[in-house]
């Protein structure tokens, strides 16, 4: 394990870290370094440079008294070599901004951006002899702001309610481009319980290793992303052929060429687990103070777009639950309806085999037993007088089975009144 300065050592392969919001901006938007030099001649031999110029070229080629296309050979030094031979020629200066420059060599060999100018130097009789350059790095500064677009981008996907998937297959992407160095992005999701992690989105991951390590528990030693999880911090894994806890995925890693991993938390606003987000290389690596920076604030965003998620997910579920009640609560309404509509059904038919009752008894005056039934309804009943019926008012009459036995359901008071003229037998044996 490399031991990072400024941070503390923990167990082997990892570093303890602790930042500052304010540290995050330092370390992206990093500090100016100026570059000097002074070049004589056509040939533009460096007569005196700072060390800043010496650093961007290579230290190895840190000498004066050497044309700039010895100690920068090949199509590094081609661009430069270019601007200076221009402003030789013409005497007129030059100002480049966010000009591409590859310094360094071989493995070390790196892009970077510049903001510089060229003066040209003369004698007395303003004939060009030399070339001032003087510049500054930008390529932190360049970064961050491609950074800051990007960005805002994703924050306005956020707003937009775009697919929580698309949002983090996006940011991942981003910072795969960002990413000075070659780094491989995935983001896993906490289930509910926060004892698992689910796949979220890696793009550049075999799909072999995403489904391997999808639903992994959270817990101390499970890998990086499970570890940071559990401890709720960064867990940085430079090389993870060494560390413990990749014990049980170490095979899983060299089958997918991954040799370093460092895990940051993904928590919500309440500090609840929401997932893990993890970069990935191909060789041991450690972090730099801009690589962790990247990660909080990536971390940050893929927070605010998990929480935007589970929002919106509660929000439907409660809006589908409301449904549900109110669906339930119009049946119910409806059942209510129709048992009153039912009820009422009822009560009218009472009242008119009450008031058939009445007429009925009436009619007995002169025809104690009539032959055919009194409770049939306006156009009558031809069926057979059997049973006797009366109510608590006293008012009685003669009918079928049928009739007499609707009779009982329907009008509450009354009952069988003749048990001698077999109208209970008759009722009871129907």
């Amino acid at each position: 394990m490399t031991v990072v300065p400024g941070r503390r050592r923990g167990s082997a392969g990892r570093v303890a870290v602790d930042h500052t919001a304010e540290q995050d901006l330092r370390a992206l938007f990093g500090q100016s370094v100026a570059v000097f030099a002074s070049f004589a001649g056509p040939a533009h031999v460096v007569e005196a440079a700072n060390p800043a110029f010496f650093a961007a070229i290579g230290e190895e080629h840190a000498r004066t008294g050497l044309a700039l296309a010895e100690l920068v050979p090949g199509r590094a030094g081609q661009g430069i070599v270019a601007i200076l031979d221009e402003v030789y020629r013409t005497g007129e200066p030059y100002t480049g901004r966010d000009v591409a420059v590859v310094v360094g060599a071989g493995t070390d060999a790196r892009e970077a951006v510049f903001d510089f100018t060229c003066e040209p130097l003369g004698d007395g009789d303003a004939e060009v002899t030399g070339i001032r350059l003087i510049g500054v790095e930008t390529t932190q500064v360049t970064q961050a702001q491609r950074l800051v677009a990007e960005q805002r981008g994703l924050l306005e996907q956020i707003a937009r309610q775009a697919p929580l998937v698309d949002v983090l297959d996006g940011m991942a992407r981003c910072l795969e481009n960002l990413a000075p160095d070659q780094v491989l992005v995935s983001v896993l999701l906490a289930d509910p319980d926060g004892l698992h992690l689910r796949h979220g989105a890696a793009p550049s991951l075999p799909g072999f290793y995403n489904d391997a390590i999808d639903g992994i528990a959270t817990g101390e030693g499970v890998g990086s992303c499970g570890t940071a999880a559990h401890r709720r911090e960064p867990v940085i894994v430079t090389d993870i052929a060494a560390d413990p806890f990749w014990a049980d995925f170490r095979e899983l890693a060299v089958r997918a060429g991954l040799a370093a991993c460092w895990s940051t938390p993904i928590l919500a606003r309440d500090g609840g687990l929401l997932g893990t987000f993890a970069m990935y290389h191909r060789s041991p690596r450690v972090p730099s103070d801009s690589d962790l920076a990247l990660a909080r604030v990536f971390a940050d965003t893929a927070s605010l777009a998990i929480e935007r998620h589970h929002i919106e997910v509660a929000k439907a579920e409660a809006e589908a639950r409301a449904e549900a009640v109110r669906d339930e609560l119009a049946e119910a309404l409806r059942a209510e309806h129709e048992l009153r509509a039912e009820a009422e059904q009822r009560a009218e038919a009472a009242a008119e085999l009450t008031a058939r009752m009445r007429a009925a008894a009436a009619a007995q005056a002169t025809a104690p037993h009539p032959e055919r039934c009194q409770l049939g309804g306006p156009t009558g009943c031809a069926a057979p007088a059997e049973i006797k019926i009366a109510d608590s008012w006293g008012d009685a009459a003669w009918g079928c089975p049928d009739h007499a036995e609707e009779a009982i359901l329907n009008v509450g008071s009354v009952f069988i009144a003749s048990e001698e003229l077999g109208g209970l037998a008759a009722y009871l044996n129907r």
